[in-house]
């Protein structure tokens, strides 16, 4: 494994003590963390489950948020899924240590290929393979540095994503299915060819709004299909007047968390 530093703010040592949160709703129950290595860096916010027992077990999620909220500031990334993951009902039924990262400002989660068509709409072209963007290989870093954890339970990983975070997604169980038990991606999107990869591997849960007018529905549709073409099961749940924003739904429904947890790898 390569050498990396890992700093965290606000608390003693990961093994050695846990932060004491104040019961507000907001992002100053998420501690603050950073991935460096070799000049890289990803900056990140997490929270651990209440009553964390470092000598117990524990699983973990990763939340990558979209496009809109890359930057170093380590908060943007906190804008969306938060409040879900701070339902303090939530958290006693299901401890989970949830980590979001943030992309840097000048990289992408995934290798997707921007673009725009002639009428200036934006248009995505999804790599089947290539070497992973800066921000892909730290995320990468990021998460194996975490597992080597004694207390994450590597049977119970999963990871989820809005947009550029639910392409992020895709390309995470392309390059590393054997990490996660379970995933879900809003209005997001992948090169149907690398379906074959995880389709099997990684139950997944996917949602769209019908009306996006930034990613369209149908690059969500078509993963589905490929998925069970290629041996799978996804869920696909579509918002018939969402535009982008159907992260707001998705991280409404009442059975995303239950619906990871089934999963074990």
């Amino acid at each position: 494994m390569k050498a990396i530093k890992i700093f965290l703010t606000g608390m003693l040592g990961l093994c050695l003590a846990f932060p004491v949160f104040a019961q507000s709703t907001d992002a100053s129950r998420f501690d603050r963390g950073s991935y460096i290595n070799k000049g890289d860096t990803i900056p990140y916010r997490f929270i651990f489950p209440q009553n964390f027992d470092p000598t117990k077990k524990y699983a973990m999620i990763i939340v990558l948020h979209g496009a809109g909220e890359r930057g170093n500031n380590n908060e943007s990334q906190l804008k969306y899924g938060t409040q879900l993951f701070l339902n303090d009902t939530i958290r006693a039924k299901y401890p989970a240590i949830v980590i979001f990262p943030q992309c840097p400002a000048n990289s992408f989660w995934s290798n997707v290929k921007i673009g725009h068509d002639a009428s200036g709409k934006i248009t995505w072209t999804f790599v089947q393979g290539g070497d992973p963007t800066t921000a892909m290989t730290g995320l990468l870093g990021l998460i194996d540095q975490w597992l080597d954890k004694p207390f994450v339970d590597k049977h119970h990983v999963y990871v989820g994503g809005l947009s550029m975070g639910g392409m992020g997604t895709f390309e995470l169980l392309r390059r590393k299915p054997e990490w996660f038990a379970a995933a879900f991606s809003i209005c997001g999107g992948d090169n149907t060819l690398n379906a074959k990869v995880y389709a099997k591997k990684v139950p997944m849960w996917i949602f769209h709004g019908q009306k996006d007018s930034v990613v369209p529905f149908d690059h969500s549709s078509i993963m589905v299909a490929a998925i069970k073409a290629e041996g799978g099961n996804p869920k696909f749940t579509v918002y018939p007047n969402d535009d982008h924003n159907s992260w707001d739904d998705a991280f409404k429904e009442p059975q995303l968390i239950p619906w990871l947890f089934e999963h074990k790898k």
